[in-house]
């Protein structure tokens, strides 16, 4: 009898042991897993019909979103293009001086120091300035990209690596705050900064996109920053402030980067 006891009380804690486990595992999260992605495109035309209760929702926004976008905030005295020039643009001009002079109090205001100068890219100008009224969709059309402006430290063979990418990419790409003069066989003449002549061995601070930091335009040579400070000035919102405090725009081809013939 005394065995059949003992017998009894085993099944039982081996009942429990088995309901613990149990009720452990019913417990325990399971863990989803992606299996497969599938996508399709929805065609939006005509055969849409449009909600005229959301309709009416949305149309006072509408408008007042239309409006800011148009009012108008300077006046352009002329057609401003991205091909006007060969090595430097009345855009590309317009587009670098409005981030030197715009960025660079942020920056001294953060840091300390002083801008030294601007690069930014050709391919950068999605649209010209037409002569006329000068609104923030101006600038949208400029600029749709949501880049922000950021400086760069470099050190100067990192700014002599930058020079030999404008020579040989032969294009038009922005600059401000930098003179540089080209000979006949596009050695460099003359290359100044801030109206100082070129030092090698001092470090430079670059206002830029957060899309050359990263390669773009393979401007690769800014993988070799000492520092990169994000200022949080979308250069969109820059050309904006800019329309806004100023009554005309009238930027030249100037002599910041030339050939001599």
């Amino acid at each position: 009898m005394t065995k059949l006891k003992h017998f009894g009380c085993l099944k039982i804690k081996h009942f429990v042991l088995f309901i613990t486990f149990m009720g452990m595992i019913a417990c325990r999260q399971s863990q989803d897993r992606l299996i497969n992605i599938e996508g399709k495109q929805l065609i939006v035309d005509s055969t849409y019909a449009v909600v005229d209760s959301i309709s009416n929702f949305i149309l006072p926004y509408h408008n007042h979103v239309e409006k800011m976008l148009d009012s108008t905030l300077a006046y352009a005295s002329l057609d401003i293009s991205k091909t006007d020039g060969i090595y430097n643009t009345t855009a590309g001009n317009l587009m670098a001086d409005i981030i030197l002079e715009q960025a660079a109090p942020i920056f001294k205001s953060r840091t300390g120091k002083d801008l030294d100068f601007v690069l930014l890219n050709h391919g950068g100008i999605r649209s010209s300035i037409s002569k006329g009224k000068v609104s923030a969709r101006t600038a949208f059309e400029v600029m749709p990209f949501e880049n922000n402006t950021v400086v760069v430290e470099l050190k100067g063979q990192s700014v002599k690596e930058m020079l030999t990418y404008l020579i040989r990419s032969k294009r038009a790409h922005p600059i401000a705050g930098i003179q540089l003069v080209l000979d006949k066989d596009d050695s460099i003449k003359s290359l100044t900064i801030q109206g100082v002549p070129f030092d090698e061995k001092k470090s430079y601070y670059v206002a830029t996109s957060d899309y050359l930091v990263s390669g773009g335009d393979d401007m690769f040579f800014f993988k070799d920053a000492l520092k990169v400070t994000d200022i949080d000035y979308k250069i969109r919102n820059a050309l904006i402030d800019y329309f806004t405090k100023v009554d005309t725009l009238a930027p030249i081809v100037d002599l910041r980067y030339y050939k001599i013939e």
